[in-house]
């Protein structure tokens, strides 16, 4: 074999060495889309993790805040013998001709002395009515009525309405099954007008029998009547009491005094609701009220109001033994009504079927 004469002539093969502060070396610009496209994916499997949690917590948070009213519930009634009344009406001895109904003092406004955060309460004057002859604001409670309670509020909801002079709620105690055309007084279930429920009028069982459930805050939106959503809006009758037929037929929409918007006023827009409509239905709420006659019934409001929550699925309700169970929203419907009466000799339960 010849020997090359030269350098040059022979040539060795040698590995390329690659300088670390060549400015060549890096990323190409594929690695990099691949880079984005793994780390996109990533973000797009925990996102809905990161969401679930945070909506779990939610709830959690919101069924804590039903345990509280619970506990409420149980103190106010080692004191005082019996369930709260859903809403208060009785005359008022210093203008006879005031509705009765104006004093309207919710269930909340009730239980709330017994709860940790009662400053609000203790401005409260609920020896007058809550609204004068005015339809006003009693003077004695221009500022308490607007005193937010964070135990009134599911974190899950918007916290607010577009109501200035009130706070609002997102919890209401149950009436029953929406008997005699949504009336609030003399109804199947715990807390009615001026009730007195006694723990052993409540024959179906404490932990079969609901006290109070959720309700989304009211959101109004101006317009025609394919803007409202029932979720957050409710129909209107100047009549009571409600039948389907009526309210189906109306189309008149509250779009000034929104859902849940006073977490001190007793009625179906407020703080009672009952069962006549399943969770979340998608039948829109129905209100009325009686605009005539004597003090004692003069503008007596009357509701079908569901329970409706922003948790996915059902809504939380609050039993009469304190325990808080989340309802789904395909619950049967003879069992959803059970669940609202004291007396009606059925045992229903209120769990999410698996």
């Amino acid at each position: 074999m010849a020997i090359p004469e030269t350098m040059e002539e022979h040539v060795v093969m040698r590995p390329k060495l690659v300088d670390p502060g060549d400015s060549r070396t890096g990323f190409t610009l594929v690695e990099l889309l691949v880079v984005i496209g793994i780390v996109g994916a990533i973000a797009a499997l925990l996102l809905p993790a990161v969401q679930s949690a945070r909506s779990s917590a939610r709830n959690v948070s919101c069924k804590n805040n039903l345990r509280q009213l619970g506990l409420a519930a149980q103190n106010y009634l080692s004191a005082q013998r019996h369930f709260p009344p859903g809403t208060v009406a009785r005359e008022f001895a210093g203008h006879p001709r005031t509705p009765w109904t104006f004093y309207r003092w919710s269930a909340l406004a009730e239980l709330a002395p017994y709860m940790e955060n009662s400053a609000a309460t203790h401005a409260l004057d609920r020896s007058v009515p809550l609204f004068n002859a005015g339809l006003g604001v009693s003077q004695e409670n221009t500022e308490a009525v607007g005193t937010v309670v964070a135990q009134f509020l599911c974190p899950s909801d918007v916290g607010s309405t577009s109501n200035q002079e009130f706070a609002p709620t997102n919890y209401a105690v149950c009436t029953g099954t929406g008997s005699g055309g949504g009336a609030p007084h003399k109804t199947d279930g715990i807390s009615f007008e001026n009730s007195r429920t006694l723990p052993a009028q409540i024959v179906d069982g404490l932990s079969h029998t609901a006290f109070a459930s959720e309700s989304t805050l009211g959101q109004p939106a101006e317009g025609t009547t394919e803007t409202h959503d029932p979720q957050l809006e409710y129909k209107f009758l100047l009549s009571a009491p409600l039948t389907e037929s009526r309210c189906r037929a109306t189309q008149l929409w509250n779009v000034s005094d929104p859902r849940g918007f006073a977490w001190v006023n007793g009625e179906y827009r407020c703080t009672l609701y009952n069962h006549r409509r399943s969770p979340n239905s998608q039948e829109p709420d129905c209100m009325g009220v009686v605009l005539l006659g004597k003090p004692s019934v003069r503008f007596r409001p009357y509701g079908w109001r569901a329970a409706r929550s922003r948790h996915p699925g059902g809504v939380n309700v609050l039993l009469a033994d304190g325990a808080v169970r989340l309802t789904s929203d395909l619950i049967d419907s003879n069992a959803w009504t059970a669940l609202s009466t004291i007396a009606g000799s059925e045992i229903a339960g209120s769990e999410t079927p698996p």
